[in-house]
């Protein structure tokens, strides 16, 4: 991080108290969050070390075996479930992927799985899912403060944007599309019913699993002292963005010490952090470790970004927020790419390009479709970076590619 200059010690609460008084005048709440970021700016300078926040090994090591039914022992399972945030309009969207997930993993292991909503769950909605679940399922209703605007935001100024917006960019004039941007970035984690786990599988309606997944990702995870996990990485949009980076560099000026010594600067950064690359981590895929962003230096990130407005004055995604937090606090080898799990995603496709595990897994998807080495695709970056080692004939399935060939 040598190209990050030390700046005086209060940047970014100076930063943070100017922008406020140019838009509208300090609020209470806001006044607190500023007050909290300057105590937290005043702590020793020591380097944060997450690992202490992170899910522990107890089990590390062990090795899990099916039944003869096909089945884990129940007592091998680490503490998670699947998590899917979906309206009731979307029921049959849900169903279909809850049973294509069921099929190809989680009838073998019973995973816990939450539904969320931001309003009360249809009786048929219930009904529909709670038979194709194997695990226990539980419906969730949100807190109204996880799904509305916080008391600093400028509601006219967050109306413009979104006015503005609306030809610009895909979901550029949706109030609810913030919404949850911001609650995936910062507030789902908090929920009561998610708050009991360590791990959470996050599932969208419409997405499907194309292989069989004959192994635990949870238990690999948690063994193997990974704590983020990704099929698909892409570009953001940069019109969707425009200052989160500058935010993001204020946050590493102010809090040196939780930047990771072997950090992945170099996925989201093309030149030493001066600029983002808009690689991401394509979140309606994501397997992490809960205690990543209940971290010392998650909280305080999301906090930042928080009060700056972005969410609402732009519209800044979850994906880039949980992709830049991971890249900078997580050591390169505590985040995986899942190679050998066939994802899809419209338009994406995560399919295994490793000839043994596509026939092992009974994928249903074209090898010639998948994006991971493809020029639109961030997940060949990753490999660089990391040093890990590409799959055989992965060259083949590098360049522009055709989704219809």
């Amino acid at each position: 991080m040598a190209r990050f200059p030390r700046l005086l010690r209060f940047t970014a609460v100076l930063v943070l108290v100017i922008y406020v008084f140019v838009h509208r005048s300090v609020t209470k709440r806001q006044s607190q969050h500023i007050l909290e970021l300057k105590q937290k700016l005043q702590q020793p300078e020591e380097q944060y070390d997450i690992n202490g926040s992170l899910t522990g090994d107890e089990n590390r090591g062990v090795k899990v075996e099916y039944l003869p039914s096909g089945e884990i022992d129940a007592s091998l399972k680490v503490n998670a479930a699947m998590f899917s945030l979906v309206r009731n309009s979307d029921l049959q969207k849900m169903a279909r992927t809850v049973r294509s997930y069921e099929d190809r993993f989680n009838s073998k292991f019973h995973y816990d799985w939450i539904f969320a909503n931001n309003e009360p769950f249809t009786d048929e909605f219930k009904r529909q899912i709670s038979v194709l679940v194997t695990g226990n399922v539980y419906f969730e209703e949100l807190p109204s403060e996880f799904w509305s605007f916080p008391e600093w935001i400028d509601r006219r100024r967050a109306q413009q944007n979104r006015q503005k917006s609306r030809e610009a960019m895909m979901y550029g004039g949706s109030q609810n599309y913030r919404f949850m941007c911001r609650f995936f970035s910062g507030l789902f984690y908090r929920m009561e019913r998610v708050a009991t786990y360590d791990y959470i599988w996050r599932v969208e309606p419409e997405t499907e699993l194309l292989c069989d997944v004959h192994y635990d990702p949870f238990k690999f995870m948690n063994d193997n002292d990974i704590h983020y996990g990704f099929a698909l990485s892409i570009l953001e949009f940069p019109e969707t963005v425009p200052t989160l980076w500058e935010t993001v560099s204020q946050f590493i000026e102010g809090f040196p010490r939780y930047i990771n010594d072997n950090n992945l600067l170099a996925f989201i950064s093309d030149d030493e952090g001066a600029t983002y690359n808009m690689c991401h981590f394509w979140t309606n895929f994501e397997i992490v470790d809960l205690n990543l962003f209940r971290s010392e230096a998650y909280k305080a990130f999301f906090q930042h970004l928080d009060v700056s407005g972005g969410f609402f004055y732009e519209r800044w995604g979850d994906a880039p927020i949980h992709s830049i937090a991971a890249s900078l606090f997580l050591s390169k080898k505590q985040i995986h790419h899942f190679d050998d799990i066939g994802y899809y995603h419209s338009p994406n496709h995560n399919c295994p390009i490793d000839d043994e595990i596509w026939t092992k897994n009974r994928c249903l998807c074209d090898q010639a479709h998948d994006i991971t080495f493809r020029d639109y695709s961030c997940a060949g970056k990753f490999y660089d970076v990391t040093g890990r080692k590409k799959p055989k004939g992965w060259e083949i399935h590098a360049g522009k590619g055709d989704y219809f060939d």
